[in-house]
């Protein structure tokens, strides 16, 4: 990574939380940090206590609060280079454009707080299906500690080597800077035997049955990386089951999820993949989105 990272903040529990995951992974990769913050001018009856009316102190009370976050994290890492950006303005389209110069945008995962500014449940859905680059969500209470060694980067493959490769390439590069094993998951299920050409069949007989080949398609997809980061242990997991289920069946010994993510185009605008959607959901620890190259 050479950009800088980017954390998005609107006041809540949540996204203070994501501004301190963002801070340490800045420390970790040598990077910047970047702090952004949206907000728009509202009408006196829906602020809370505390925040002015008028559209000027209103933009003096988000100025001063982001400050009052960004000071925080500058004592617990004064070495660290940060930037802030306050944006009058439509929540969504700031952060892709904040992300856009970024390696990574950093999101807290729900909820909203006393700063004028977006709700990240919605918005930060919206980010997540049309970033060009990873999204990382993290919850309330997250801390330091979940960082801890021993705790994998968990991250899921599927498809021909390709199809995960950005993923695998987030996955090894954030288990590299932590010292942290990485725990790749290939997920298969029974598909109707229509659902096979010859050629897969021959494919699948050569390999000795189901599991086996899904074993071989996964090392396959994951040689690469272990070349390109031979210091990073692996453990490669093959399941039979939902790539949800089988991803969140080993969420309780990870410090983050990876998952990929090709955005759905639909009537109301882009929607996020199922995998990527029950992840994001059920997950404790951080999730990292990573659209397909």
């Amino acid at each position: 990574m050479t950009g800088p990272i980017t954390a998005g903040v609107d006041g809540s529990q949540e996204s203070l939380a994501a501004l301190g995951w963002a801070a340490r992974e800045a420390v970790r990769r040598g990077v910047a940090l970047k702090v952004v913050h949206a907000w728009r001018s509202q009408p006196q009856e829906v602020l809370e206590a505390g925040i002015e009316g008028d559209a000027d102190s209103q933009a003096e009370w988000v100025h001063s609060a982001v400050t009052e976050a960004v000071a925080t994290v500058t004592a617990r890492h004064p070495g660290l280079e940060v930037t802030t950006d306050v944006v009058e303005g439509e929540a969504v389209g700031a952060l892709l454009a904040a992300a856009s110069d970024a390696d990574l945008l950093v999101l807290g995962s729900r909820g909203h707080g006393r700063i004028v500014g977006f709700l990240l449940g919605s918005v930060g859905q919206q980010v997540i299906a049309e970033a060009t680059r990873p999204v990382v969500l993290v919850r309330a209470g997250d801390e330091a500690s979940g960082e801890a060694a021993g705790r994998e980067v968990v991250v899921g493959q599927q498809g021909d080597p390709e199809d995960s490769a950005a993923a695998l390439r987030f996955a090894f590069e954030t288990a590299s800077a932590r010292g942290a094993t990485v725990r790749v998951v290939r997920a298969w299920t029974l598909p109707p035997v229509f659902a096979y050409s010859p050629g897969s069949l021959k494919l699948l007989d050569e390999a000795g049955g189901l599991e086996p080949y899904e074993k071989k398609a996964l090392a396959a997809a994951v040689r690469p990386w272990r070349d390109r980061f031979p210091e990073v242990p692996v453990v490669e997991h093959v399941e039979m089951g939902s790539a949800g289920q089988v991803l969140l069946s080993v969420a309780g010994t990870a410090q983050m999820m990876v998952v990929g993510r090709r955005a759905h185009r639909t009537a109301v605008g882009a929607r996020i993949g199922s995998v990527a959607h029950g992840v994001l959901h059920h997950a404790d620890c951080p999730v990292a989105v990573v659209p397909h190259a």
